[in-house]
């Protein structure tokens, strides 16, 4: 199973603005949903390809409601999420799949909030640096391209 969570904008309650319009609400009708993160929604599709074609099904509302799209991809990764983009890149076999974790987004993890992402790139030898920007409760790592990396 590959997981989208949906981070919402400080400003709007994601929960209801998803679910108080029809085209949203009737395509994530079929999911359990959830809240893994404050102001999140998350669900589960059966593969990587679903997952980035439900986020393009949703896009209109991803732009206005959402900040961050994270994607949990088993075979690439337990322990990290992926970017939308990236994920987009190794469904249309832009990027190898084993080729994911060099560049990556590092967020603190605040009484269930995401706080300050820092970006950091890993070395073949070297460990990634403790996240420092302030003190957390624990990270929540997300590879991301090396577009989003470096812009």
């Amino acid at each position: 199973m590959t997981m989208v969570c949906l981070i919402g904008d400080p400003e709007a309650d994601l929960r209801y603005e998803l679910l108080s319009r029809e085209t949203a609400r009737e395509a994530l009708a079929t999911y359990d949903l959830r809240s893994p993160f404050e102001n999140s929604l998350a669900l589960d599709t059966v593969s990587l390809g679903a997952a980035v074609s439900l986020c393009n099904d949703l896009n209109w509302y991803l732009v206005r409601f959402v900040d961050e799209v994270l994607i949990e991809e088993p075979s690439i990764t337990r322990e990290e999420w992926l970017s939308r983009d990236l994920a987009t890149a190794v469904r249309n076999d832009a990027v190898r799949r084993e080729e994911t974790d060099r560049f990556l987004k590092l967020y603190g993890l605040e009484e269930g909030r995401l706080v300050e992402p820092m970006y950091l790139a890993r070395s073949d030898d070297a460990e990634l640096p403790a996240y420092d920007l302030r003190d957390v409760d624990e990270t929540v790592g997300v590879r991301v391209t090396r577009e989003e990396f470096e812009g």
